[in-house]
C-alpha cells in the first residue's frame, strides 16, 4: 500500500523536474533573446531569411554560432579577409583545402587559446595575396564549433563571430 502511495508523488516530481529543466509549455514559441558574443536574435535571423517564418515550424535555421569561450576581442565573419570568408566556407563544407597542411592539427603551444586536449584544434591556411608561400595568416577551428583568426602566424588571436 505504501508504494502505491509514493507512486503518485514520484511522478508529480518527476512532471516539476521536467516543467524546470525543459521550460515548460510554450519555451518554443518565446523569440530567442540569445545576447552572447556573436549570438543572433530570432528577429536578426528571420531579416536574414534563416529563421522559420509563421506556419513554418521547420524552416532553414542558420546554425547557433559558438560561444566566445576564450575571452579574446571577436571579429565579426563579415570583416574577416575575402579570403579568410573562403577558408571559413570550406572549413564548414570539409574542403576541399588548398595546402596538405590544413586539417592538421594545431598544437595551441603559445597558450592563447582556451587550453583543451590533444587533437582538438586544427588549423587551416587563410592565404596572403602577394605571398609566395602560405604567409602568416590562419583560422584555428575547435571541435566544439569555436573558430579562431590569427594574421601574425599564432602571435595574437581574434574570436570569429559566425554568421554576422
Amino acid at each position: 500500500m505504501r508504494n502505491r502511495t509514493l507512486l503518485p508523488l514520484l511522478l508529480g516530481a518527476l512532471a516539476v523536474l521536467a516543467l524546470v529543466m525543459f521550460g515548460g509549455p510554450g519555451l518554443l514559441d518565446q523569440p530567442s533573446q540569445t545576447t552572447t558574443a556573436g549570438a543572433t536574435t530570432t528577429a536578426e535571423a528571420t531579416s536574414r531569411g534563416t529563421a522559420p517564418g509563421p506556419g513554418s515550424p521547420s524552416g532553414p535555421v542558420a546554425p547557433a554560432p559558438a560561444e566566445n569561450p576564450s575571452g579574446l576581442a571577436a571579429i565579426r565573419e563579415s570583416e574577416l579577409p575575402p579570403e579568410g570568408r573562403r577558408v571559413l566556407a570550406l572549413i564548414r563544407a570539409g574542403g576541399p583545402y588548398q595546402y596538405s597542411q590544413d586539417g592538421q592539427p594545431f598544437g595551441n603551444f603559445e597558450r592563447l587559446l582556451p587550453r583543451r586536449d590533444r587533437g582538438y584544434y586544427r588549423e587551416y591556411t587563410v592565404p596572403t595575396p602577394g605571398e609566395p608561400d602560405r604567409g602568416a595568416r590562419r583560422i584555428v577551428a575547435g571541435s566544439g564549433g569555436d573558430k579562431y583568426y590569427t594574421e601574425d602566424h599564432y602571435e595574437s588571436f581574434t574570436f570569429i563571430a559566425e554568421g554576422s
